[in-house]
């Protein structure tokens, strides 16, 4: 058997499969966030610890012999958060989260501090760790002065089941502290916090053993001595390696809440001026690339509240397409990441006409969604990746209409996966699989069977083709009035 546990923001997940694959049992745990102060978002490390042990607990309740059977753990979480540990590895503060935004200022300072943009291929941004611990050493010197060590948040889980400090390639990318073509520490940029690679974690590939579960929780849990803990990845390479997208040009759409359309790659491959994310996978010798939406399936929600209705009734309802809407809808109720880095403009509707009832406002959301993809697809197209099929992921990946949209305006085939968990918990077990039994990653990580594949039909991609076009120039204008 074999455990993956993805320590995310909303709960920890654990998955067991066996040596074929076959998912066994899963558990979960709820975590909270903390928001001290607007913009802020924090979490407790110990909360994850205890999630873990939560989890862990019910499987040996559950399937004790199936737990017995463990050979190897592998390890995903949320990425970015900044976990600050003294001499003896306890926290000194709670965890700066993905989400927190209190960093803006500090990211100004380290864009001329240092060639971070050349060195990670990223831009600086408040999500990043980086410009979390700027901040923390300029408004809590005393705490700063204390800080032993930095890691993520399924690297201090990590230090909890092996008592050894270290992280891997993907999730270390988004610290922005990464040479991420040499999957390496860059000594210039720890420089720039005032930091040092002492005080990083040592780093080995996501496919690779990192250490081996502490025999006291062996024994705890009825597992046998020397359990291999893998290295594990993001949440999102950790999702690629459970939904295949392992090999150059193979990609995925996450049609969830935000979304993303993610890309793996045989270089290091960036475009920091579309705001694309440039980082290391999971798998050594691949990078991927990541084109961020903020508001996907999002925005269909909002939508609903504003209608009354489900978004699962307002997608029914729309009737065979033939023609885009006659409404543009720009999808940028918070901001936007990719390929804008905007956190300021904001949605809209445009060309609203007498025809314009419900249905077409519906197509028009679901359009402008589509369309902050292809804006994406466009920047990652920018950085010379090819993209052929885009398996589509997430909840929005329901709606065979919405599916229909998307084909036509990336003008790709979307391949929906057959029923299972493909996620991140399962991406890990997966990468524990290979680490404890030095089995080809690749191999590994295949794709699961498609349930359905969406075909772009031609009249609609020539259709979408013309009104991207017109979508793409309302940004400026929207920028403007706003500004």
């Amino acid at each position: 058997m074999f455990l993956g546990i993805d320590v995310g923001t909303s709960e920890v997940k654990a998955v067991l499969i066996d040596d074929e694959q076959r998912p066994q049992a899963t558990a979960r745990a709820i975590l909270t966030v903390q928001r001290p102060a607007p913009g802020f978002s924090e979490q407790d490390p110990e909360s994850w610890w205890q999630a873990v042990q939560a989890t862990l607990n019910e499987l040996q309740r559950e399937v004790a012999d199936r737990l017995a059977a463990v050979r190897g753990i592998g390890l995903s979480g949320q990425m970015h958060g900044a976990v600050l540990l003294d001499a003896a590895d306890k926290p000194l503060r709670p965890c700066i989260l993905w989400n927190d935004g209190r960093s803006e200022a500090e990211c100004h300072e380290l864009d001329g501090a240092a060639d971070f943009r050349g060195i990670t291929g990223n831009l600086v941004m408040p999500g990043f760790t980086a410009p979390k611990l700027r901040w923390v050493e300029k408004h809590e010197p005393e705490l700063f002065a204390q800080v032993r060590r930095v890691v993520l948040p399924k690297d201090y889980v990590r230090l909890k089941l092996t008592g050894e400090a270290v992280s891997e390639m993907s999730d270390s990318a988004g610290t922005l502290w990464l040479d991420t073509s040499a999957r390496a520490w860059s000594p210039e940029l720890l420089a720039a916090t005032h930091l040092d690679e002492a005080q990083m974690p040592r780093l080995v590939e996501g496919s690779a053993p990192s250490g081996a579960l502490r025999a006291k929780l062996a024994e705890r849990w009825g597992m046998a001595d020397g359990v291999v803990v893998a290295g594990g990845g993001g949440d999102n390479a950790a999702s690629a390696c459970g939904i295949g997208a392992v090999r150059p040009g193979q990609a995925f759409l996450s049609l969830g809440t935000s979304g993303v359309l993610f890309v793996a790659n045989d270089r290091f491959r960036p475009n920091v001026e579309g705001a694309v994310h440039a980082f290391c996978h999971a798998l050594p010798g691949v990078w991927h690339q990541m084109a961020v939406i903020l508001a996907a399936a999002d925005s269909l929600a909002w939508w609903g509240r504003q209608t009354g209705e489900t978004p699962q009734a307002l997608t029914a309802a729309i009737g065979p397409l033939e023609r885009p809407s006659p409404a543009i809808f720009l999808p940028y109720l918070g901001g936007e990441r990719t390929p804008h880095n905007d956190a300021s403009v904001r949605g809209s509707f445009t060309g609203l006409a007498h025809e314009c009832d419900r249905e077409a406002m519906t197509q028009a959301v679901l359009e402008g969604v589509a369309f902050a993809f292809r804006d994406g697809l466009e920047a990652l197209l920018a950085a010379g990746t090819e993209v052929g099929r885009i398996t589509a992921i997430g909840g929005g990946a329901n709606s065979p209409a919405w599916l229909e949209i998307i084909a036509a305006v990336l003008d790709r085939p979307l391949d929906v996966p057959a029923a299972g968990d493909f996620g991140a918990a399962f991406g890990a077990a997966r990468l524990a699989i290979a680490a404890a039994t030095d089995a080809d990653p690749l191999a590994l990580c295949t794709a699961p069977a498609t349930a359905r594949t969406m075909e772009p039909r031609t009249g609609l991609v020539s259709a979408y083709t013309e009104r991207f076009e017109r979508y793409r120039a309302l940004y400026p204008a929207l920028k403007e009035a706003l500004a």
